[in-house]
C-alpha cells in the first residue's frame, strides 16, 4: 500500500505511483474462471478478450467501459476427470489486422478463427494440423501473414498463414527444442521479423529466450538467451524496446522475480526489473508511456506491474485478483483492462478498469 501512494522519483522525473482500479465491468453470462489474453484497438475503442468460461470473444467498448457483444463458436473450457484441460480449451490468442479489419482468435481445437470486425461474425476457420490447442499468434500487417503456435502438440510447431481472403496456410516450422510451447509474439516492421517467448529450451527454464522467425524463409533464425527469466510475454515498447515478461518467480520457477527489457536491434538486455515477475501478458501503453504486467505468480499475490518506458524502471506493483494473467490498454483513454477472476471488487468476476487516480 505505502508503494501505491507514494510519488516516485525516476531519472530526474516524478511519476505518481497512483495507479488504481476505476471501475469495474460485468461479464454476462457464466462466472469467468478460465480465460487468456486480450487486445485492444485503441482507434475504434473496442477490447477483445478470450474469454474461455463463456466460449467466446468478448467485446468491451473502452470508451464508455461497457459490454458490447460476444462472439461465440469457440470450445470453451475442456473438461477431463473433472477438470480443465487447458491445452484443449480456447479461445486463446487474438491479435487485430487493421488491413482486413479482423481478428484472428485461436481455439482449442488447433483451429483459428478470423472474425470480420464489421459484423462481429466468424467468417473462416482455419485448421492449423495439429493435436492439441492453437495459442499465440502475432500479425505481419504489412506483408499480411500470421505466425500461429500450437505450443502444447510435441513438437511445438508454428504455421505461417496469409491474411488474403483465401487464408492459405503458406509454411510451417517445427521448434522440438522449445520443450514448454511458445508463447506471446511480435512482428517488427523495421526488420521484417517475428519476434517470440520461449519459456524453456530442451527441458531447462534457465536457458529460455526469445526466437527470430523470418516470415520469407519461414524458418527460426536463432534463439537469443534471456537468462533467469522463463520468458512467456513480449510487447514491442518506444524505440528499439521491447518488454519480455518472465514467469520467474512464481511457484516452479525456482527463480527471482524479473521483468527484461530487450534492445531487438542489439538483441541485449537494457535492463531488468526485479520487483515484479510471475507473469504471463504483457503490454505496453504509448498514452502513459509505461508497461504492465499481469504477474499472477507473483510472491506475495497477483499483481499488475506497472514499469516506466523511459527509464526501464519499475513504478509499482496494484492488486489485482487469483489467476490474473491477462492486460490489454487503450492508448486513447489511458486505461488498462484485466480480466478479474470473482473478489471482493466484483463477486460474480469482471474487466478491472485501472488508471490513474
Amino acid at each position: 500500500m505505502a508503494a501505491a501512494l507514494a510519488t516516485v522519483v525516476l531519472g530526474g522525473n516524478a511519476f505518481a505511483a497512483g495507479m488504481k482500479l476505476l471501475t469495474t465491468i460485468d461479464i454476462p453470462g457464466e462466472e469467468l474462471k478460465l480465460f487468456d489474453i486480450g487486445t485492444v484497438d485503441p482507434a475504434t475503442g473496442r477490447y477483445y478478450f478470450a474469454d474461455r468460461s463463456n466460449k467466446g470473444v468478448d467485446i468491451f467498448d473502452t470508451k464508455t467501459n461497457k459490454y458490447v457483444g460476444r462472439v461465440d463458436g469457440f470450445v470453451g473450457v475442456v473438461m477431463k476427470d473433472g477438470k480443465p484441460v487447458g491445452s484443449a480449451s480456447g479461445p486463446n490468442g487474438v491479435a487485430i489486422d487493421k488491413k482486413t479489419n479482423t481478428l484472428w482468435a485461436t481455439d482449442g481445437d488447433s483451429t483459428i478463427k478470423v472474425i470480420d470486425l464489421k459484423s462481429n461474425k466468424i467468417v473462416d476457420t482455419i485448421n492449423t494440423g495439429g493435436m492439441k490447442r492453437s495459442d499465440e499468434l502475432a500479425i505481419d500487417g504489412k506483408n499480411g501473414i500470421v505466425l500461429a503456435f500450437n505450443n502444447a502438440d510435441k513438437p511445438t510447431f508454428g504455421v505461417f498463414i496469409s491474411t488474403k481472403p483465401d487464408h492459405k496456410i503458406l509454411g510451417k516450422v517445427e521448434v522440438p527444442e522449445a520443450t514448454d510451447g511458445v508463447e506471446q509474439s511480435v512482428y517488427i516492421e523495421k526488420t521484417g521479423l517475428f519476434y517470440s517467448s520461449v519459456p524453456e529450451w530442451k527441458e531447462s527454464n534457465k536457458d529460455g529466450g526469445v526466437a527470430v522467425f523470418d516470415p520469407k524463409t519461414m524458418k527460426m533464425l536463432r534463439l537469443v538467451n534471456i537468462p533467469d527469466c522463463q520468458p512467456t510475454g513480449l510487447m514491442q515498447g518506444p524505440g528499439t524496446n521491447m518488454l519480455v515478461g518472465c514467469a520467474a518467480g512464481q511457484d516452479g520457477t525456482k527463480m527471482t522475480p524479473a521483468t527484461v527489457i530487450w534492445d531487438w536491434k542489439s538483441e541485449k538486455v537494457v535492463n531488468t526489473v526485479k520487483e515484479v515477475g510471475g507473469m504471463d501478458e504483457v503490454w505496453y501503453d504509448s498514452g502513459t508511456n509505461q508497461y504492465y504486467t499481469a504477474s499472477r505468480g507473483q510472491p506475495g499475490g497477483p499483481v499488475l506491474g506497472v514499469i516506466d518506458a523511459k527509464t526501464n524502471k519499475w513504478i509499482e506493483n496494484v492488486p489485482t485478483a487469483p489467476g490474473a494473467h491477462s492486460v490489454a490498454a487503450d492508448s486513447k483513454t489511458k486505461h488498462a483492462f484485466v480480466p478479474l477472476t470473482a473478489n471482493p471488487s466484483c463477486p460474480k468476476s469482471c474487466i478491472g478498469v485501472y488508471g490513474l487516480k
